[in-house]
């Protein structure tokens, strides 16, 4: 969404007031490409055949003993140092660490954390987050 930003030039003897249209800042963009689509690596990039069921790298990745979870935390992490650079909130940036805290703790219990990680996406919960902040970011001011 673009912002309407007015700019003042002078001709002659009248100020002309013409719309210029501003973009997001520099990066922005690519940012929210890269929450995105690591989100959807993480926690949705495959899904069981006949089923609405998606998994990603997150449930492949903890299956791993001892540093699978850590491995993919680690990952998450980079979606909420994202979003801090994003502007987000602290407090929505602590809920997003929070998370990504159980989703390590959660993923690390043998074989129950495999079933976890497959259902707690939290990747996808982060990416809500971001998107919903942007939503309000950008959302005009009645």
């Amino acid at each position: 969404m673009a912002v309407t930003q007015i700019r003042t030039t002078e001709s002659h003897e009248n100020a002309v007031r013409e719309p210029e249209l501003i973009s997001r800042p520099a990066g922005e963009e690519a940012r929210i490409k890269r929450i995105r689509t690591l989100a959807k690596v993480l926690d949705n990039a495959f899904s069981v055949p006949g089923t609405n069921w998606r998994f990603g790298w997150d449930s492949i990745i903890g299956l791993v003993p001892g540093g699978g979870d850590v491995a993919t935390g680690l990952l998450a992490s980079y979606i909420v140092v994202e979003a801090a650079k994003l502007g987000v909130p602290r407090r929505t940036l602590w809920r997003m660490a929070a998370n990504v805290a159980i989703d390590v703790a959660g993923g690390a219990v043998p074989l129950a954390g495999d079933l976890f990680d497959f259902a707690f996406k939290a990747n996808r919960k982060n990416l809500k987050l971001v998107e919903k902040h942007l939503e309000e970011r950008t959302r005009p001011v009645p």
